[in-house]
């Protein structure tokens, strides 16, 4: 089907392809940021946030406002233009747009969970959970005392379920445990996710294998430089990596063996596509590691709009604007901590 894709694409998906175009242009430029940078107050934030697309949510806050207003109502736009464009989307796109919102699943169910073990108020933590990663019964997780029962209780009934037949034990949840499930999780999340683009086929499986690859490379490199020091052996490190992406196979057998971040570095710098990320970092540095990934990460994702007919935008535009709100709450809390001197250390510019 590859390279026919324009005869039939625009049938079905073409006007919502228009609307995810048309939401990208409404992405914060580098002036915009260079503007927010020079805010001295969260007003001053709100002020110019009101003359961008996230005018209408936030214009009428009440001073003093709080960071978590401001990450709340950008938030929320995020979420009504997602749900415009579920409501509009038929098949194969219906089913693709709900893939992208399984990672928020599991990152809600490991907050609920985390929580519940640390005896934290359950009203207070779905507070807490993204919107785009809710389900019906997702406040009932905090019955569950071991993996057996999160499943059976809850997790049956929503899209997680087949991705639990991995990590169901009967052992209690502790932290550790969680930290486990929620990358035995996300393992076999990407995976199925991948599988299904690559069934798509066409300019789709091309540019979603890409990102997806990436975004499997991204945590392999996580999960080792994570569990460097921790109980964690080797075979336990390899059954959470993906089984795709660049690294795959001969890259996470190295990857598993590693006992520092600088033997990571090295692997890491055998694979072209990595070497510029890892050429940013001094030796013994994993700091600034995270902030090179989301840049690298940034660029692929802007570089997918640059072909037509094809579902990829639509994965590439969520992450855009969850990347625009990382970069808002980051300057948001900067100037409300009154740490100026640190406002462009985390921010990713996206054009």
């Amino acid at each position: 089907m590859y390279g026919f894709e324009a005869m039939t694409f625009n049938v079905h998906s073409g006007y919502l392809e228009a609307i995810v175009r048309g939401y990208r242009s409404g992405l914060l430029t580098a002036a915009d940021y260079n503007n927010l940078c020079q805010c001295e107050t969260l007003d001053d934030i709100k002020m110019h946030l009101t003359a961008t697309e996230y005018g209408p949510y936030l214009q009428n806050e009440p001073s003093p406002l709080h960071t978590t207003t401001i990450v709340e109502k950008c938030t929320l736009k995020l979420v009504d233009e997602y749900k415009h464009m579920l409501c509009q989307a038929t098949e194969p796109l219906s089913t693709f747009l709900e893939y992208i919102t399984y990672g928020h699943m599991i990152d809600n169910v490991v907050l609920i969970v985390t929580g519940t073990l640390h005896e934290r108020d359950v009203q207070e933590l779905l507070e807490k959970c993204h919107p785009l990663g809710m389900f019906d019964s997702i406040a009932t997780l905090a019955v569950a005392q071991n993996m057996r029962e999160l499943y059976r209780l809850v997790l049956v009934d929503t899209p997680l379920a087949p991705y639990f037949s991995e990590c169901i034990t009967s052992e209690d949840l502790d932290d550790m445990n969680i930290e486990i499930m929620r990358n035995t999780l996300y393992k076999a999340y990407l995976e199925d996710f991948y599988r299904f683009c690559r069934k798509l086929g066409g300019a789709t499986a091309e540019i979603m294998s890409d990102l997806l690859s990436f975004e499997a490379d991204r945590r392999a490199v996580n999960i080792t430089i994570n569990s460097i020091g921790t109980e964690l052996t080797r075979e336990d490190r390899k059954k959470l990596y993906s089984s795709f992406g660049l690294l795959y196979p001969y890259g996470h057998e190295e990857l598993a063996a590693c006992e520092d971040i600088d033997q990571v570095r090295a692997v890491m710098e055998k694979y072209p596509p990595y070497q510029s990320i890892f050429s940013k970092l001094s030796y013994g540095e994993s700091q600034l590691l995270d902030k090179a990934f989301y840049e690298e990460e940034v660029k692929r994702l802007c570089l997918s709009f640059e072909q037509q007919f094809h579902f990829g935008v639509f994965f590439a535009y969520m992450r855009l604007k969850e990347q625009e709100i990382r970069n808002l709450m980051w300057i948001s809390e900067c100037v409300a901590q009154n740490q100026k001197s640190r406002v462009h250390d985390s921010v990713v510019f996206i054009f």
